[in-house]
């Protein structure tokens, strides 16, 4: 969708009071998003249909979203129509990767993270998606393929990575994972955090949501440790360490491969290239220090 089209759909919503003044908000990486201000308040619209090669589906996105503000952890969905959403706006704000690594920081995400796996599971509805990032891999390794991709040489490389991966996994507890905790996915509003943006929600292992944390925020193995200690309670042993670093080898290929795909798929205004050349460097890092451990 282009801008001009958003933006006329934007006006003609039943919802607004008054006169309206809009203004695009950068950052999505799967949605068009603008700020629009009323009478009544300032608010966050979301166009986004379902992407089926990424898994995300708005119907689900939407149920997370409501059961995170059910639970304290998100901003109230006050409009929902075919493609689009509305939901009020957070005057706070947006952390980067810094504020993430910072212990004091860490020491406020980790509650917040807790009350994301237990709580939002009392307030979901409806069906539910599971987000099994090993799943996510191998289906995208076939849309890869489908779509004579120029990664396909490596495909079966990722694979035999893939299931190694898996298996060090092993067995795991079950929890509601956000699934995409990027930096810009908190805000700090000076009182307290808020945790937005539910395309990907699903149950999953919390190891899946504590990988993705420090990978997408560059936490060094100092900033790992706190985080870890924080959410375990100091309860982390050698075997929970090995088992986290093979999820975080598992998100860190699963986000390459997510980019690899949006080079074939996406028309949205992003250099994929170099994302996917960025993250493949952090995962060979990471699985390079995982398979001397």
């Amino acid at each position: 969708m282009d801008k001009e089209t958003a933006l006329k759909r934007i006006r003609s919503l039943p919802i607004w009071q008054g006169e309206i003044s809009t203004a695009p908000l950068g950052g999505g990486r799967t949605n068009l998003n603008f700020t629009v201000t009323d009478d009544s308040g300032r608010y966050v619209v979301r166009f986004g249909d379902d992407i089926p090669e990424h898994q995300l589906m708005r119907f689900n996105e939407l149920a997370a979203a409501r059961a995170a503000h059910a639970a304290g952890l998100s901003p109230a969905v006050v409009h929902v129509e075919d493609g689009l959403t509305v939901i009020d706006y957070i005057d706070a704000k947006t952390l980067d990767e810094p504020d993430v690594a910072d212990p004091d920081m860490l020491a406020r995400i980790i509650p917040l993270l807790h009350r994301c796996h237990h709580d939002i599971p009392k307030h979901f509805r409806g069906p539910a998606l599971i987000f099994w990032v090993f799943h996510v891999i191998r289906d995208y390794t076939a849309t890869l393929r489908d779509g004579h991709s120029n990664y396909t040489a490596q495909l079966n490389d990722y694979l035999d990575i893939t299931e190694k991966l898996e298996a060090a996994v092993g067995p795991v507890e079950i929890v509601f994972g956000h699934n995409d905790l990027m930096a810009a996915n908190f805000l700090d509003d000076g009182k307290r955090l808020w945790l937005i943006d539910w395309d990907y929600a699903g149950f999953n292992s919390p190891l899946f949501d504590l990988g993705g944390l420090a990978s997408n925020n560059s936490l060094n193995e100092d900033q790992e440790a706190v985080m870890l200690d924080l959410y375990f309670d100091g309860q982390v042993t050698d075997e929970l360490l090995h088992r986290y670093h093979a999820m975080k080898c598992a998100s860190l290929l699963r986000e390459s491969m997510w980019s690899m795909v949006s080079e074939l798929t996406s028309n949205l205004d992003i250099d994929y290239v170099a994302y996917t050349a960025e993250n493949l460097t952090r995962f060979r890092r990471a699985y390079d220090t995982y398979k001397q451990s």
